[in-house]
């Protein structure tokens, strides 16, 4: 996860201004629950989050049931979230978890901080359990990035550099994160590419942030397989469509 110690200055801003959070952490700006929701389904055992932040999607992963744990490399960003789950300081490039230990994994508006999110992904595949669900959650490569100017909803304009996989501080915006910490953009047959490589599957999609979608979600398995005795994908409901 890059740029750690920015994260870290700008942890307090994070957690009261950009996501306005309370206390128990259900903010949610970005109208990311229904995804989570819909993609990770309701289920038992633990639920690691990658990248967990400040733990503000811990309500709703208890609410399906599930036992949230939460890693990041920030400690300004875990100081708020150690109220919400457990967590620890750690690189999802080298998850502290044995291989096949996790029946789930979450990771939420994270890829784009981190440069190695290839590596991220083999070490999910590592740490699911067979038949086990990871869903991905994170800004839409075609819509959002340095080269799309999102200041007029009504038209969205997307420049040339779409194509170029770089990291850059330019935005429409300076009430963001990317011009304060920067981000990480992958052309979309690049990402989802990550996801194969790794031994990851998916099954459903979702985009969600209106006409032109600022989200792009995946639920992925490991190439385990599906859930032990059902012959289908353990938590399979119906995606949501784009809202």
């Amino acid at each position: 996860m890059a740029t750690t110690a920015a994260y870290d200055e700008i942890a307090d801003w994070y957690e009261h201004e950009f996501l306005g959070a309370t206390d128990t952490g259900h903010a949610d700006p970005l109208g990311l629950g229904d995804l989570i929701t819909e993609l990770l389904g309701e289920g038992t055992g633990t639920c690691l989050e990658i990248g967990c932040g400040t733990g503000v999607h811990t309500a709703r992963v208890r609410a399906l049931g599930r036992t949230p744990v939460g890693v990041d490399l920030s400690a300004g960003m875990l100081g708020h979230a150690r109220a919400r789950l457990p967590v620890a300081r750690a690189d999802a490039e080298r998850l502290p978890f044995r291989d096949g230990s996790l029946p789930a994994v979450l990771a939420v508006m994270v890829h784009t901080d981190m440069p190695g999110y290839p590596a991220v992904l083999r070490e999910v595949a590592r740490v699911l359990s067979p038949g086990g669900v990871f869903v991905h959650i994170g800004v839409h490569p075609c819509f959002c990035g340095g080269f799309a100017d999102r200041s007029d909803p009504e038209r969205i304009v997307v420049r040339p550099g779409y194509l170029d996989g770089h990291r850059t501080t330019d935005s429409w915006t300076d009430q963001g994160l990317r011009d304060k910490v920067g981000a990480t953009h992958r052309p979309l047959p690049e990402l989802l590419h990550a996801f194969l490589d790794a031994g990851l599957t998916p099954e459903r999609f979702a985009e969600s942030g209106g006409a032109t979608p600022l989200v792009l979600a995946t639920r992925a398995r490991s190439a385990a397989g599906t859930a032990p005795g059902t012959g289908t994908a353990p938590g399979t409901g119906t995606a949501p469509g784009r809202r």
